[in-house]
């Protein structure tokens, strides 16, 4: 499968009981969607607040303009996620300037689209900004009327946020012509990066694998010879159920697609494209399986929903190879940071292993989108909103929200952003939750694609800033961008939900199985996901790109 051959879109999942109470709530929601109560005020020093439609000093009724936040459970003291610098910093330089009070709504990041549906069928309680990366369920929302019309409002008041966000990533939240959500913007579209320890290796005398058997052989001499020194606890190749786990290997195997097989045989279920129906995808279960049985992979994989097992064998010395988000080893506080702690001598370098039929390093990658933010159709504080947003959108803005307090915080290089490595841990706080704050970015913006892969390395302490590099550009390399008809696949959207839990049933009973009964398992577990909702996607999208075809 050449990457050139190859192009997949992002997914939908959603709905059950919360998202049948969302529709019956959604479709009786209306107010006016410029219904607004602000009228904008002057800057604060420092801010752009009045270029985002502020007019004189504002008077009358102070405005609540209540905003979703993601909740990761990992505010540093003395911070609580609705009551920290960026948010005090929003309220100063956006809120007050604006007769605008900002009230932030947290929502547990591993709950979203739950907790959003419950939110959104809840009418009144819902507030003025949310958002999700699912693309089936903004289409769902949309479709139902259960948001609010922005293109005036944006043509009004969010001049800086067209400029920022371009009309082709616009068009992500439109539907029927009418924009229905702001997307945020991607400064990176890679994925993926795999991860060695190369001092393993080197005691081996073994060299870093290129594709996918001189992998394997690689992880049989971890498992054999246990270079860690583990004391028989070594795991060769550490696994979970998620994504960025299961997607390298499965995605390798997956064989060159017609148009028609990529269109048609492809799941979108969720944030993500599932390869379930195209050729290669059992090939890539009978590999798990092999994996799996001759104990090369984490035993529990399964059950490692959140990764936290994982993070916790990597950086307990454990782990030989494993895949991941491609930055995510490198943080201050991250994994290879804290094996480092428990093993001085340790090494993990990035790595492409797994090759295809091809000989490609195929792999997904995202959209130029990210996240669809919407204003719900129950909102009385829509212009206030997009007020906000474009106020975001500016350059001053969004480096004060991304990297805090120039000299402090960051040092100005070149026209990037540079992290101070010396900044004490109450100052480096202050940003902690910056990716969740500055919504309308995923990555750090500077500029060009690539001062913004510099200002996104920047951000990493120096000692892994090249590594961080290595593994960017490996997860930009031999990359498919997701599939997309235009318009929503119902049926992704009904079934979407239990199909994620039944696609990962697949994984987990293919691999556990005794390679006797490997292929009862399989089967028996595919027939489940197709009974399941499966079949009717496949129906759809079959329909939808003959459609296609005869326009």
């Amino acid at each position: 499968m050449a990457a050139s051959k190859f192009k997949l879109a992002k997914p939908a999942s959603f709905s059950l009981a919360a998202l049948i109470a969302a529709s019956v709530a959604l479709a009786g929601c209306s107010s006016d969607s410029n219904g607004s109560s602000a009228n904008g005020g002057s800057a604060a020093s420092g801010s752009s607040a009045s270029a985002s439609g502020s007019s004189a000093a504002p008077s009358g009724k102070q405005a609540t303009l209540k905003v979703e936040l993601f909740d990761r459970g990992n505010s540093p003291q003395p911070y609580t996620i609705t009551d920290s610098y960026l948010t005090k910093y929003i309220q100063d330089h956006f809120g007050t300037p604006n007769n605008i009070k900002m009230e932030f709504v947290p929502v547990p990041r591993s709950e979203e689209l739950n907790k959003l549906n419950v939110l959104m069928a809840s009418g009144g309680d819902v507030p003025d900004i949310v958002f999700t990366y699912d693309s089936g369920t903004f289409y769902r929302y949309a479709q139902q009327g259960g948001l609010t019309d922005v293109t005036d409002l944006v043509n009004q008041y969010g001049s800086n946020l067209k400029a920022f966000l371009g009309d082709d990533t616009l068009a992500y939240g439109q539907l029927d012509g009418k924009q229905y959500a702001i997307p945020g913007k991607r400064s990176i579209t890679g994925k993926y990066a795999s991860f060695i320890r190369k001092d393993w290796l080197d005691k081996l005398g073994m060299k870093e694998p290129t594709t996918t058997d001189e992998l394997y052989d690689a992880l049989k001499a971890f498992k054999e010879k246990d270079p860690g020194g583990t004391g028989g606890k070594v795991i060769p190749f550490g696994m979970t159920i998620a994504p960025a786990e299961v997607d390298p290997l499965i995605w390798s195997f997956i064989q060159p697609t017609t148009d028609e097989q990529k269109y048609t045989l492809t799941q979108k279920l969720g944030s993500n494209d599932y390869p379930t129906l195209l050729p290669g995808f059992k090939d890539a279960m009978q590999f798990f399986n092999k994996l799996y049985n001759e104990g090369l992979i984490s035993k529990d994989f399964g059950l490692d929903e959140d990764k936290k097992q994982l993070g916790q064998d990597v950086q307990n010395g454990l782990v030989g190879f494993f895949t991941e988000d491609y930055p995510n080893p490198y943080y201050a506080d991250g994994s290879y940071a804290n094996l480092l702690k428990n093993v001085s001598t340790a090494k993990i370098d990035a790595i492409d292993p797994f090759t295809n039929s091809e000989g490609t390093h195929a792999k997904p990658a995202y959209d130029s989108n990210g996240m669809y933010i919407m204003i719900p159709k129950t909102s009385k504080h829509a212009a206030e909103a997009v007020k906000y947003l474009d106020w975001m959108s500016q350059t001053d803005n969004m480096v004060a929200l991304q990297n805090g307090v120039e000299g402090e915080n960051y040092t100005m290089q070149d026209g990037i952003p540079v992290v101070k490595e010396d900044a004490p841990t109450d100052v480096t706080n202050r940003v902690y939750n910056f990716g969740d704050i500055a919504i309308l970015a995923n990555g750090k913006f500077a500029g060009d694609d690539e001062k913004n892969k510099q200002a996104f390395v920047a951000g990493f302490p120096s000692q892994f800033q090249a590594d961080v590099r290595k593994a960017l550009d490996i997860s930009d390399t031999d990359t498919f961008k997701p599939i997309s008809f235009g318009h929503p696949i119902d049926a992704e959207s009904k079934y979407g939900t239990a199909l994620q839990d039944k696609y990962d049933q697949i994984i987990v009973k293919s691999a556990m199985a005794k390679p006797a009964d490997f292929e009862k398992a399989y089967e028996a577990a595919l027939k489940d996901y197709m009974q399941s909702g499966g079949q009717a996607i496949l129906d759809e999208r079959t329909k939808a790109y003959q459609a296609m075809q005869s326009k």
